[in-house]
């Protein structure tokens, strides 16, 4: 489990107030200086853009306090349509920032490096949590109770996310290898019912998915390791980033206010997961209070690329960057970009 170390996030009034004092310039003005000149009073001018497209995950519970309670539209107003698209999974978000679908999406650490790594011109401009979303799991009485037992298997996985990246980690230490396994790349979601079928005899799971085929399915976690799970990324587009820095600081200080929000109401952050997943509350409970760290910092730095430092040679041995070690060696040095968090959290 993750440890949990209690911290207190600045409410995004008092932030914005220092925003405005510290740059004394209006929204959309210099919108393209980065975050520096992103914070502005929106009474007093025009937003650089006139909407944003932003995504929700049942993987990324401060996306569900955002939209549920407005934060970004009340912020913005009537100047600025905020579209909201689901991510089913951190492929899903990375197919949406690159095809310009979405300007801002949730992510794991290891798919927005592997996105990078990629040619995707995305940058981490938040963190949302540090969870352990990722496991290995089996079918009841399937007769596989190690990783060491998957070799010759069939596993169900969803190639550039957490649990693919997870699965490739866990082969790893058990001295085994892709070759010695037979990955079947399905979205979460099919992974879940392709075991219960009984169509793979392992599932790389992500919860809430995960969370409910134990409730609901009695599957069995045989594998599971925090240091194997990477941070959750909220990423923008460095179009967006360059374009409407004004409205990305919005986001991000709606994120941070939704982190305050999220650690005073767990049970009602719970409700609200098991509403959008359409899974039991004592599920969603489950992944809110044991398995999702909302406390953590929102700035993005030391202690991601840690984790991404850790996880970079699995992905170049993975052999899908086409640029290999370089490719990935450029994407850690270039992914962060803590201006926007910084300023959110005060930090």
């Amino acid at each position: 489990m993750s440890t949990v170390i209690r911290r207190t996030a600045p409410t995004i009034t008092l932030l914005g107030a220092m925003a405005m004092l510290a740059t004394g310039c209006v929204a959309g003005e210099n919108a393209g200086s980065g975050a520096a000149g992103a914070a502005g009073d929106a009474g007093a001018g025009e937003w650089s853009t006139d909407t944003v497209t932003l995504d929700w995950a049942t993987y990324n519970p401060l996306s569900l306090v955002v939209r549920d309670q407005g934060l970004v539209e009340a912020a913005l107003g009537d100047d600025v349509t905020v579209e909201w698209v689901q991510s089913a999974g951190s492929n899903k978000a990375n197919e949406l920032l690159r095809s310009g679908s979405a300007d801002i999406a949730s992510t794991a650490g290891s798919a927005a490096l592997f996105a990078r790594a990629n040619g995707s011109p995305i940058k981490v401009i938040d963190i949302y949590s540090q969870p352990e979303w990722s496991a290995i799991v089996v079918a009841p009485g399937s007769g596989i109770t190690s990783v060491a037992d998957l070799e010759g298997a069939s596993v169900a996985a969803t190639k550039g996310t957490d649990p693919y990246f997870f699965l490739l980690q866990a082969l790893e230490e058990a001295g085994l290898s892709l070759d010695d396994v037979e990955v079947q790349n399905l979205q979460h979601a099919d992974g879940r019912a392709a075991l219960e079928g009984g169509s793979v005899d392992a599932w790389a799971g992500l919860d809430p998915i995960m969370a409910a085929a134990e409730v609901e399915s009695d599957a069995e976690l045989i594998y599971r390791n925090v240091d194997f799970n990477t941070y959750g990324f909220l990423n923008a587009t460095e179009d967006f980033i360059d374009n409407h820095a004004d409205v990305a600081q919005v986001v991000v200080d709606a994120y941070e206010e939704a982190r305050t929000w999220a650690l005073a109401h767990p049970e009602e952050t719970a409700a609200l997961l098991a509403d959008a997943a359409g899974i039991a509350p004592e599920v969603a409970t489950t992944v809110i209070a044991e398995r999702s760290n909302l406390d953590v910092s929102g700035v993005p730095g030391a202690d991601q690329l840690a984790v991404l430092e850790k996880i970079a040679p699995v992905i170049v041995d993975s052999g899908d960057v086409a640029g290999g070690q370089k490719a990935v060696d450029d994407a850690l040095a270039s992914i962060i970009d803590d201006s926007f968090a910084t300023r959110a959290t005060g930090e």
